[in-house]
């Protein structure tokens, strides 16, 4: 018996901010959505496609009513495929992420530094 890794769970205030920036940057769609939560990927999820092969997983953002406290524990890293990098850090900062340099010249998600 083994797993598959299906979803990547985040926390969050806003999940329709989240998963809307993150739609944009990986051009994904939204695929459920419910009171608090807004789950997106590349593909619809079924327990058979699950079940017979590893799928890309899916994002899913829930809301928390806390506020983030600490630095993030837990980052994506994407890479530019029909461009430079600098064309997509100016393209993921006019979808409001916000560049910092962590001596990999990094940005962040929209309002947040990496």
């Amino acid at each position: 018996m083994t797993s598959r890794f299906t979803e990547l769970v985040v926390d969050c205030r806003d999940p329709e901010r989240l998963a809307a920036f993150w739609c944009e940057v990986l051009d994904f769609k939204v695929i459920d959505r419910s009171a608090g939560r807004v789950e997106i990927g590349s593909w619809v999820p079924t327990v058979q496609d699950v079940r017979a092969r590893q799928m890309p997983p899916t994002l899913l953002f829930i809301q928390v009513p806390e506020g983030k406290t600490v630095k993030n524990r837990l980052h994506l890293d994407v890479s530019p495929i029909d461009g430079s990098t600098e064309d997509e850090v100016t393209r993921l900062i006019g979808l409001g992420a916000t560049k910092t340099d962590v001596g990999q010249g990094c940005i962040g998600g929209p309002g947040r530094p990496a």
